[in-house]
């Protein structure tokens, strides 16, 4: 019931307007407003030419949610596919409170991508639209990111792509920025990690067969022949489907520590191997390490007990942090629940790249887009990305920053 009322006060806040207006003076990092939770609307005056526009995508299924009669079509239930978006769109106006405190310059419009009434091109070509200095998105398909990229591209603007972990097939577009690490970043990052923690233990990637996992092998085999430091010596394992213990300790060292790392995204496969391993362990010494899925995992079960277990995240969400506490004790006091990952992606997202705006504004934004003064949660590290090597043509800009989690029993014991 909590999450309805909550759904529902947004579709009256965005029905009566979304355009915050205000001016900035200051560029510390506020404390969440406890007493406010919605963008001012009544602040929408046209006094000024030095404001700078942000316009957000989000999938919040505003129509889907109401009949003809304006009734809710859900009765007493909260269908999970409208969560995403309500949850990054409640750290986003947390973020606009605090802006807002600071008398930012700022007009904010906040576009529904799952409207019934605008699709994105009628919105791209709206006259509400035009003049938008910087687009962020949280998008829900490779279609989605296209056209807000292509229309980045035309208005010489950036667009944040927030949650989406690929370039869909997007090249030689230096306004689009990828934040959620894609799956080669991680092939990467995972290799390097290794190389500077565990050079001289065997490792071992354990899959299974399909396509993904064939992409992923072979990004650990093209950076292994690429790679500047002393390469590792993988042995690629394909295991059935049904695979048990037995299957893995042919693979192991007992005379010392094992790195296994998972060549698969599926939860499944993460789960059979992990405690697989586990199983084991008192006869083997193994670290399994995966991807960023693995943070769906609980790895807090019996099953899991005693493996060491480490997986990359582009996101990381310090519990020790004073905002960070912040906004878990305004949920507690006003929802009576706690936020999730992408309530602080919302809030950290829009409060960083709004006081980047601010700061340089939209036409170059993109040459101040790995500063670090504006971090709020994340040490982001937004790199060009090169496809082609040989005509070195900027195709993307990309987060390559990724923590790497230790879990034990459930328990984070270590963040690298």
């Amino acid at each position: 019931m909590k999450a309805i009322f909550r759904y529902l006060l947004l579709c009256i806040l965005l029905a009566a307007g979304t355009i915050l207006r205000a001016q900035v003076d200051t560029t510390h990092r506020m404390k969440p407003d406890t007493t406010r939770h919605v963008v001012d609307t009544a602040m929408h005056h046209k006094d000024s030419t030095d404001r700078h526009k942000l316009a957000i995508f989000l999938p919040l299924y505003l129509d889907s949610a109401f009949d003809a009669s304006s009734n809710y079509r859900y009765d007493k239930s909260f269908p999970k596919f409208i969560n995403p978006g309500l949850e990054f769109y409640e750290g986003a106006q947390l973020a606009l409170d605090s802006l807002q405190k600071e008398n930012a310059r700022l007009d904010v419009h906040v576009y529904d991508t799952r409207s019934g009434a605008q699709s994105i091109p009628q919105i791209l070509q709206s006259p509400e639209f035009q003049g938008t200095e910087l687009i962020i998105g949280q998008i829900a398909s490779s279609g989605e990111m296209q056209q807000l990229a292509s229309a980045a591209a035309q208005m010489n603007i950036p667009f944040i792509n927030v949650n989406f972990p690929n370039d869909g097939g997007i090249t030689n577009n230096p306004e689009f920025v990828i934040l959620n690490s894609t799956l080669r970043t991680h092939c990467e990052g995972i290799y390097r990690f290794i190389q500077r923690n565990y050079p001289t233990k065997p490792v071992v990637l354990f899959r299974k067969k399909g396509t993904q996992e064939d992409r992923l092998k072979a990004y650990f085999d093209d950076i292994t022949k690429t790679t500047n430091s002393v390469a590792l010596k993988i042995k690629y394992v394909t295991l059935d489907d049904a695979f048990n213990a037995t299957a893995l300790t042919s693979n192991l060292d007992s005379s010392t520590q094992t790195v296994c790392i998972a060549g698969s995204l599926e939860e499944n496969f993460a789960r059979m191997l992990c405690q697989s391993l586990a199983s084991v362990n008192q006869s083997y010494t193994t670290l399994a390490i995966g991807m960023p899925t693995w943070d769906n995992i609980d790895f807090s079960k019996p099953e899991f007990k005693g493996e060491e277990i480490i997986y990359s995240t582009p996101f990381y969400i310090n519990p020790t942090d004073n905002l960070v506490r912040s906004i878990q004790q305004y949920f507690k006091i006003k929802f009576y629940s706690r936020p999730s990952d992408m309530v602080f992606r919302g809030y950290e997202t829009i409060f960083r790249f709004s006081k980047q705006l601010l700061h340089v504004g939209g036409k170059g934004l993109n040459g101040s887009l790995g500063e670090k003064k504006y971090k709020v949660f994340t040490d982001f590290d937004i790199e060009p990305v090169f496809l082609n090597r040989q005509n070195m043509t900027l195709d993307y800009f990309e987060n390559k920053k990724l923590y790497f989690i230790k879990k034990v029993d459930g328990n984070v014991t270590g963040v690298y």
